[in-house]
């Protein structure tokens, strides 16, 4: 689990919570309890900052990938919890082979998008904190003509949002060429 703060010398203006494949389940009591034991900081997780994204990008037909060491109920979860966000899911699956939660190198997970996403998928959002993916994004976009969401991008794309921070970050994609400010 890991802690981000963004803060502006003593004021934290929002907290970022990430749980290896549980941040689908429960989300809204586990935001509100984390919200009132941060004195009202604004919490976050990856899901929901997706879920914003892909609303940001008017996709509605999306692709998930999950990391390999992701178990196949993780999967289900993750496109049950997208689909009862109003998303039509065309494509969810873990990357293979299956393995423990160890690094994955950037031109494999690149591949394995490129070859499994479907053409009608509007977006692709990869799932799991723990894949290095930054360096992905702007290639992937460029090959399949559509946005990529990745997990880590989504939480600080979110964050600042949340924060009101409206500054322009170039190479991490479609969504932050979009108003991070526009609700």
């Amino acid at each position: 689990m890991s802690r981000n703060r963004i803060c502006d010398g003593e004021r934290c203006h929002v907290r970022c919570r990430q749980r290896r494949g549980t941040s689908t389940t429960g989300e809204p009591t586990l935001t509100t309890r984390l919200e009132k034991v941060s004195k009202g900081i604004p919490v976050l997780l990856p899901c929901i900052a997706a879920t914003a994204a892909f609303r940001a990008l008017a996709v509605q037909r999306i692709a998930l990938i999950h990391p390999p060491w992701f178990a196949d109920d993780t999967v289900q979860k993750g496109s049950a919890y997208f689909q009862k966000q109003g998303f039509e899911v065309v494509h969810a699956s873990h990357m293979t082979p299956t393995r423990e939660n160890t690094e994955v190198n950037p031109a494999e997970t690149y591949e394995w998008v490129r070859s499994h996403v479907p053409s009608n998928a509007d977006g692709v959002f990869i799932a799991g904190t723990g894949f290095r993916t930054i360096g992905v994004i702007a290639a992937l976009e460029e090959d399949l003509g559509r946005p990529i969401l990745t997990a880590n991008q989504v939480a600080f794309w979110y964050a600042l949002r949340l924060a009101g921070v409206g500054a322009e970050v170039a190479h991490y994609g479609r969504v932050f060429r979009n108003n991070p400010n526009r609700k």
